[in-house]
C-alpha cells in the first residue's frame, strides 16, 4: 500500500510537469515588437501598455520620427523607465 502511493505520487509529480512544460515554453517564444513598425494594437503585447499608451507611442513616432534605440521609448509622454525595463529583451527598433 505504501509503495502504491509512492508510485502515484512520482505519477502525479510528473504528469504536472508534462502539463506544464508547453506554457513555459509558449512563454519563451515571443516575438520582437518593433516600436518604429508596430500598430496600436500591436503594442499592448508590451508588459504595463494598454490602449491609452499604446496610442501614445504610435502618436509621439508620428511627430518625432523613429526611435532611435529601444530606450527611447521612455521619451513617450507617459511611459515609465520600468515599462522600458519590463520590455527591453522583446523591444527592437530596426
Amino acid at each position: 500500500m505504501k509503495h502504491s502511493r509512492s508510485i502515484l505520487l512520482v505519477f502525479a509529480i510528473v504528469f504536472c510537469i508534462a502539463l506544464c512544460a508547453p506554457i513555459v515554453s509558449a512563454n519563451e517564444a515571443v516575438t520582437k515588437v518593433n516600436i518604429n513598425k508596430a500598430t496600436a494594437e500591436e503594442l499592448t503585447v508590451l508588459k504595463y501598455v494598454g490602449t491609452a499608451l499604446s496610442q501614445r507611442i504610435v502618436d509621439y513616432r508620428e511627430a518625432n520620427g523613429a526611435f532611435k534605440t529601444a530606450g527611447d521609448i521612455v521619451n513617450v509622454p507617459g511611459i515609465a523607465q520600468r515599462v522600458y525595463e519590463g520590455n527591453k529583451d522583446i523591444i527592437a527598433v530596426d
